[in-house]
C-alpha cells in the first residue's frame, strides 16, 4: 500500500465551529439570530455544526493544542509566512481567501498549524545508516500483488487458502478490501520500497520470488503479499542526490506515530459523547522507528 501523508487543513467551517464552541461554554441560550419565524441560539448553531463538521473540527483543535504544547511557533513566524504567501499571490490573495471562505485571521491559524507540523517533522531524526539502507533498497524494483483484509483472523484464512493452492486473483477478488482489487486481482505493478508503507516494504523486500508472506499489519489493515518479479531499477541517481527525498520520506512515515505518542501523553478526555472517537485515528497509530 502506498504511504499516506498527514494533511492538515483548516476550513472556514471548522474555525467557525471552534469559535462557536468557545462561546457555548458561557451562555448556551445566547440568541444570535432573531426573526419572525423564530430565533437561533449559539447552542443550536453549535449542535448543527457539530453534526456536519464536528469530528473534523475537533481533530484540528486537539492537534493544534497538542503540537503547541510541544513546539513553539511565534506570532512573528506566522506573520512572516503570511506576508510571504500574500506577496507571492499578489492581487489574487484577497480573492483567494474569500473564495475559501477565510479571513486573514483564520488563514493565519491555518499557517500556525502547518508551521507546528513542520516543527514536528524537523524534530524527527534520521540516521545516515537509515538513509543508506533505504537507498540500497531503491536500487531494486519489485512486482507484487497482495490481498488486503481488515483483521488478522481473515488474513490467516486467506494465507491458508493461498498456501493450499487457491488462485491469488480469485482470492483477492473475494476477500480484498482494497478498491479495484476485483479488477486487478490484487496486482500492484512495479514499485521500489520507498513508495510503500514501511511494514509492507520490509516484508516485500525480504520475500523470495513467488513466496507468500505471513499476514503483515500496517495502518491499512492486514496484507498477504506475493512478489512475482524483481529487477534492477533504472538509474536512480547517487546517494547524495536522493538524500533529501529519502530523509523527507522517513520523516513523513514517522510523523503520525510521533503525533500519536504526544496525544497519548496528553491524556485527552472528550466529554461530548457525540464527538468521542474523533481522534481515534491518531491514538491507534502504532509507533514505529525509522529503519
Amino acid at each position: 500500500m502506498k504511504k499516506s501523508v498527514l494533511a492538515l487543513t483548516l476550513a472556514a467551517s471548522v474555525l467557525a465551529l471552534s469559535a462557536c464552541n468557545g462561546d457555548k461554554a458561557s451562555k448556551d441560550s445566547d440568541v444570535i439570530v432573531t426573526s419572525k419565524s423564530g430565533d437561533i441560539t449559539k447552542n443550536e448553531l453549535y449542535e448543527e455544526m457539530k453534526a456536519s463538521v464536528g469530528k473534523e473540527a475537533l481533530q484540528v483543535l486537539v492537534l493544534e493544542k497538542v503540537l503547541a504544547d510541544e513546539y513553539e511557533v511565534t506570532d512573528k513566524e506566522v506573520t512572516a509566512q503570511f506576508d510571504k504567501e500574500k506577496e507571492a499571490a499578489g492581487e489574487s490573495f484577497a480573492a483567494g481567501l474569500e473564495a475559501q471562505g477565510q479571513t486573514e485571521e483564520s488563514y493565519k491559524k491555518y499557517i500556525r498549524l502547518n508551521l507546528l507540523q513542520e516543527k514536528a517533522l524537523d524534530a524527527i531524526k534520521v540516521s545516515d545508516e537509515d538513509i543508506k539502507a533505504q537507498y540500497e533498497n531503491m536500487k531494486v524494483e519489485l512486482n507484487a500483488r497482495h490481498v488486503l483484509v481488515a483483521d488478522e483472523e481473515t488474513a490467516k484464512e486467506v494465507k491458508a487458502k493461498l498456501d493450499g493452492g487457491a488462485d491469488f486473483a480469485e482470492i483477492a477478488k473475494e476477500y480484498s478490501t482494497e478498491p479495484g482489487a476485483a479488477e486487478s486481482g490484487g496486482e500492484l505493478g512495479w514499485f521500489t520500497s520507498d513508495k510503500m508503507v514501511k511494514e509492507f516494504s520490509d516484508a516485500a523486500v525480504a520475500l523470495k520470488i513467488n513466496e507468500i508472506s505471513a499476514p503483515v499489519k500496517s495502518e491499512f489493515g492486514y496484507h498477504i503479499i506475493q512478489v512475482t518479479e524483481k529487477r534492477d531499477a533504472a538509474d536512480i541517481g547517487t546517494l547524495e542526490e536522493n538524500k533529501e527525498a529519502i530523509t523527507d520520506s522517513f520523516k513523513m512515515k514517522e510523523l503520525l506515530p510521533s503525533i500519536s505518542k504526544l496525544m497519548q501523553d496528553a491524556k485527552i478526555d472528550i466529554k461530548d459523547k457525540e464527538l468521542q472517537g474523533a481522534i481515534d485515528q491518531f491514538l491507534k497509530t502504532e509507533e514505529t522507528s525509522a529503519k
